[in-house]
């Protein structure tokens, strides 16, 4: 490993809360000195940072990268380029691949072949029951010892609450973290969009909002009667942030994420169907976005995600109702949680916080500036703009909501374990 020397650069440290111009020296693979450099220091490679900022490496806890099974969408190797180009240096990746990651031996080899693309890290989630069916619980004690660092069900619901109370009782056994998207799947049906006005007035079927909370209340309750730890992922209601909220101030151990594209965009935006953006949980009303903003700001939601999905055009052009959802998002995770936090005045620190140190520390390490932490950084011009062009995306899926809307913050060098793997 080379011995690195970052020059000049505004460290921004989520843990600490503090912005300073100052060298950063590695070695190692961590960070071996902040400002002054350490005895015997022998520089092999210098980044000149001066006018840009280096913080910890972006961790997204919600990223697709189909494979195995949907390599037509994407691969394991451009979704970690994306990661790398987008200033994320560790990846969670969910269980729906084909085939499930419900196997030891399935798990082992995603880890193995992402730690050969020498990118990112990989964070694989299990599956929470066999085939994601919701029948049978998987032996979450072994996939854990693959390296999965929590249990899903995708974006698949169970429907049996028994089992789901089986599994949290499990989980709570070990101490393993369930990742639960709330929703009620029979309240879903065939809804593609919001239950409100503007569903109605364009003739789509909808989903309202209760298949949210109602799914919230049950996990609630599950909690209360097994101790199990759960992180609800994406939350799209002002209602269900308040239930969240709620159980929050009652101690209960349960963390929650929002999609990167749920803090920008409701309902409206769909436009004339525009598939771009078909998402899941469906973009919520105005009224919605704006309860999820002040989620942010109060602490209510945990983690920023980009909820990265590549698709296809095959996917995206059809009729909206047919349209597949979901859109790519590890190169647009920094600039849309820095729009975030220009609008609504939110410091730095705090900000790159919801993308490093929160999420990091669901994952068992820290990420920030201290002498002995790893070496995953990312450096980025905050005042750069640039527009989103399909073309110019690293990610094989070039389907986005934000084609050709320019964004503010730039990635100019990514360093994973005190290596440049991006620049």
């Amino acid at each position: 490993m080379k011995n690195i020397l970052i020059k000049n650069g505004c460290l921004v440290d989520p843990i600490a809360g503090t912005e300073q111009v100052a060298d950063l020296y590695l070695a190692g693979g961590k960070i071996a000195a902040v400002g002054a450099a350490p005895a015997g220091f022998a520089v092999d490679q210098t980044i000149d940072a001066t006018g840009l900022i280096v913080a910890p490496g972006l961790v997204d806890l919600a990223a697709r990268l189909r494979e195995p099974g949907f390599e037509y969408k994407a691969t394991l190797k451009s979704e970690m380029a994306a990661a790398v180009a987008g200033g994320v240096t560790s990846v969670v990746c969910p269980p729906d691949t084909d085939p499930v990651l419900d196997e030891s031996s399935l798990v082992m080899n995603l880890r193995q072949r992402a730690k050969s693309l020498d990118l990112a890290r990989l964070y694989p989630v299990g599956a929470l029951t066999v085939g994601l069916k919701g029948k049978e619980i998987t032996e979450m004690a072994m996939l854990d010892e693959a390296g999965c660092v929590a249990f899903s069900q995708g974006d698949v619901p169970i429907a049996d609450l028994q089992v789901l109370y089986r599994a949290m009782q499990y989980a709570a056994n070990f101490g393993f973290e369930l990742r639960l998207r709330p929703e009620e799947a029979s309240l879903v049906n065939d809804g593609v969009a919001h239950d409100g006005p503007y569903a109605s007035r364009l003739g789509l079927t909808g989903i309202p909002v209760i298949a949210e909370t109602i799914a919230v209340a049950q996990i609630v309750q599950l909690m209360r009667a097994t101790g199990c730890r759960v992180h609800l992922a994406r939350m799209s209601s002002a209602a269900g942030l308040d239930l969240v909220r709620a159980a929050k101030a009652e101690g209960l151990p349960l963390t929650c994420d929002v999609s990167i594209n749920h803090i920008h965009l409701a309902d409206i935006d769909i436009g004339f169907f525009d598939s771009q953006y078909r998402f899941d949980p469906p973009l919520r009303a105005v009224s919605d976005r704006d309860a999820i903003v002040k989620a942010l700001n109060d602490g209510t939601i945990d983690v920023i995600c980009s909820d990265h999905s590549p698709v296809d055009d095959d996917g995206k052009l059809l009729p909206f109702a047919q349209a597949e959802r979901g859109a790519t998002g590890l190169e647009l995770l920094l600039p849309l949680t820095l729009k975030w936090a220009s609008s609504q005045s939110v410091s730095l620190p705090q900000a790159l916080a919801k993308i490093t140190s929160m999420p990091a520390k669901m994952l068992g390490f820290e990420a920030g500036l201290a002498v002995g932490n790893r070496a995953d950084l990312v450096v980025f011009d905050a005042n750069a703009h640039w527009q989103v062009i399909p073309e110019r995306l690293k990610s094989q899926g070039k389907n986005t909501p934000f084609i050709g809307h320019e964004m503010l913050g730039k990635v100019k060098f990514t360093l994973v374990k005190g290596k440049v793997v991006f620049a």
